[in-house]
């Protein structure tokens, strides 16, 4: 009925970025989720990548906003400005049909929060919205065969929240989540700066530090990185160096958190899809994956392969946008259930 004037779109509306698959043409955008807006009249000034560099470097007059927290809404306003202003980017202005838009979600939010984001997708010119748990759309878009009659683990660490399930058959058999994830890591290091050495730093910098030494195990080579911040007690730009093996230790009580959910799951799974994992392993996704010795620590707690997928930053919004090629599979799938349950 639509052709080729309707588009399918996936969305992985994360914490910290924002990305949008649409079939045919693959991942079409990756920007942070961030809106600048005035104060009091709320007009947009700048989203994405442009307002991101505004974060705590505006003016009176202008915020800066991340309008997703801990994976959920936490400015349905700005929310729908975000999407529609994402939309815009990507789909021709002059478009005949509007586009279904499927969008992961954690497992952990409510009925309200899921509600929210369906809100904000319509508003945002969507003719029909369909969520659908992260970690079913990550291991799609890992190449999992989510429908084969066997165990499958997947560990998603977003900016946000930290998702783990066994799944098969087309259904999450167990799942757990966490509202931790890279935003903690990043929180934890300005933590750690502050009460030892005294010396205030912003997200970027904890950002920063994370991504170009931070890790989860020892490593043979030290690595050190110089930083700059606000002395906590004189009030005057300070700079300091710091080394590998201290951002280790202030990463440490994030890290084993999510290694205490993964156990639970494990401890959660039935027996035969237990060996199943133990053969294939558990497939890590997210950029929190992307951790230095994050998979092999894992690997060494829980004495189960740990496997990194391929592309984890996309494996939400690819799995996403191909839904619709799964879509019938999905719907065989619940029938059975309903059958099995009556």
């Amino acid at each position: 009925m639509f052709g080729n004037n309707s588009s399918d779109i996936g969305i992985d509306l994360g914490t910290c970025n924002t990305l949008i698959y649409i079939c045919g043409k693959g991942i079409v955008l990756n920007e942070p989720s961030v809106v600048a807006v005035e104060r009091g009249t709320k007009r947009v000034v700048a989203v994405g990548t442009d307002a991101k560099r505004m974060l705590w470097r505006t003016p009176a007059n202008i915020m800066a906003i991340r309008p997703m927290r801990d994976g959920v809404i936490a400015d349905l306003e700005s929310t729908e400005k975000m999407i529609r202003f994402f939309i815009s980017k990507v789909l021709p202005r002059h478009r005949f049909v509007k586009p279904r838009m499927v969008i992961g979600i954690p497992s952990c939010i409510t009925e309200v929060e899921r509600r929210a984001v369906e809100e904000s997708a319509y508003k945002a010119g969507a003719r029909e919205v369909i969520v659908i748990e992260e970690s079913l759309v990550a291991a799609i878009g890992a190449d999992i065969s989510i429908f084969e009659p066997a165990g499958h683990m997947i560990c998603d660490i977003g900016g946000g929240t930290t998702e783990i399930s066994v799944i098969s058959l087309g259904g999450m058999v167990v799942t757990n989540a966490i509202r931790l994830g890279g935003d903690e890591f990043d929180e934890s290091i300005i933590k750690h700066v502050r009460s030892v050495h005294n010396l205030i730093i912003g997200e970027h910098t904890a950002e920063r530090l994370k991504i170009e030494i931070g890790n989860a195990a020892p490593d043979k080579t030290i690595e050190k990185v110089e930083m700059k911040g606000t002395d906590a007690i004189t009030g005057l730009p300070r700079q300091l160096e710091i080394d590998s093996g201290e951002v280790r230790e202030a990463l440490k009580d994030p890290i084993i958190q999510i290694i205490d959910v993964i156990k639970t799951t494990l401890s959660q799974t039935p027996p035969e899809l237990a060996a199943d994992i133990v053969e294939r392993g558990i497939v890590m996704t997210g950029g929190g994956a992307l951790l230095k010795g994050l998979p092999k620590l894992i690997s060494k707690e829980t004495g189960v392969p740990v496997i990194l997928a391929e592309n984890p930053l996309d494996c939400v919004a690819l799995g996403a946008g191909k839904y619709f090629e799964y879509a019938r599979e999905f719907d065989n799938t619940r029938s059975i259930y309903d059958n099995i349950n009556g």
